[in-house]
């Protein structure tokens, strides 16, 4: 089988995403990285090609054109303006719009029949928009959401805890970003409510810690990338694996007409279903917040 992923946009969350994916178990078969910056993205592939004797799948790795979309079952948009210290992921949005209105068209017309998986901030935004461009059903565009801030979520609680981050259950939802919102009332340890083990004021702590994440990142190293990169193989193997497994992805929300990071069970088809979660008063409010601000945000965009 041709399990053909196309990375557009190549730096360092592409970059992350494809060394990811090769130091996995995983059912990708080709890999194709395509950038504006070629000659850097021909190093790229060499790189990753030298190591493939030691990774523990075989792939093929090299640099393509938008024709290679045609018969490819992901592609992965990863291009984009950074996000400098202090500038909010809302901020980028007219500058990745104007990107993105090439690029989509682009992968549409090579014959692209696969799934888009979107990374580039602010990434519910981002996927709103390669929806309305590409002309595809809704299942098959599917942003990174909040999943990455959902793992920080849990990890901060298992390092709280004691207790691995695997048997945390709990999401982040709403806008990747500073509007995002912990689901207390449908958060536990195991079968037990996390909030029996955790005050409300540490509690709070954590939804501070979590919004907070990317910008202490940004402001130490210059950006964020592993975790992303390592939250798009995961996505990746679910969805060629047929795992009908549930992420916080940015999905669409048809009432809205607008994509938010919500539980969402992903499989080979793309978006299969959602999770029926029940939200208290509190948690009703920041969702509606959140999903003004995405709004909010869209209709600023100069889309001409």
């Amino acid at each position: 089988m041709n399990n053909k992923i196309v990375i557009v946009g190549c730096g360092n969350v592409g970059m992350s995403y494809a060394y990811t994916l090769i130091n996995q178990r995983t059912k990708v078969t080709d890999l194709i990285l395509i950038d504006i910056n070629q000659d850097k993205t021909r190093g790229e592939a060499m790189d990753l090609n030298h190591g493939l004797a030691f990774a523990p799948s075989k792939i093929k790795i090299r640099v393509g054109d938008y024709n290679d979309c045609a018969d490819a079952q992901i592609v992965c948009l990863c291009a984009g303006a950074n996000q400098a210290p202090g500038e909010s992921r809302l901020d980028l949005v007219q500058k990745n719009y104007d990107i993105f209105k090439g690029i989509v068209q682009s992968v549409v017309n090579s014959g692209f029949k696969g799934l888009f998986l979107i990374a580039t901030n602010p990434v519910d935004i981002m996927t709103y928009f390669t929806f309305k461009i590409s002309g595809f059903p809704s299942s098959k565009v599917i942003g990174t959401g909040t999943t990455l801030d959902t793992a920080r979520l849990r990890f901060l609680i298992s390092e709280r805890l004691k207790i691995n981050s695997k048997n945390i259950h709990g999401y982040i939802l709403g806008e990747h970003g500073d509007s995002e919102f912990p689901s207390w009332s449908n958060s536990s340890v195991g079968a037990v409510e996390i909030p029996r083990f955790l005050s409300r004021g540490e509690l709070d702590i954590m939804t501070d810690k979590v919004r907070s994440a990317a910008q202490e990142i940004i402001k130490a190293k210059g950006a964020t990338y592993y975790g992303i990169g390592m939250v798009l193989a995961r996505l990746t193997n679910a969805i060629l694996d047929d795992e009908n497994s549930i992420f916080t992805v940015s999905s669409y929300n048809q009432n809205s007409d607008l994509y938010i990071g919500y539980p969402t069970i992903i499989g080979k088809s793309g978006v299969v279903g959602y999770v029926p979660l029940t939200l208290n008063d509190e948690e009703k409010k920041a969702f509606d917040n959140s999903a003004r601000i995405i709004k909010e945000t869209i209709s600023k965009v100069n889309q001409e």
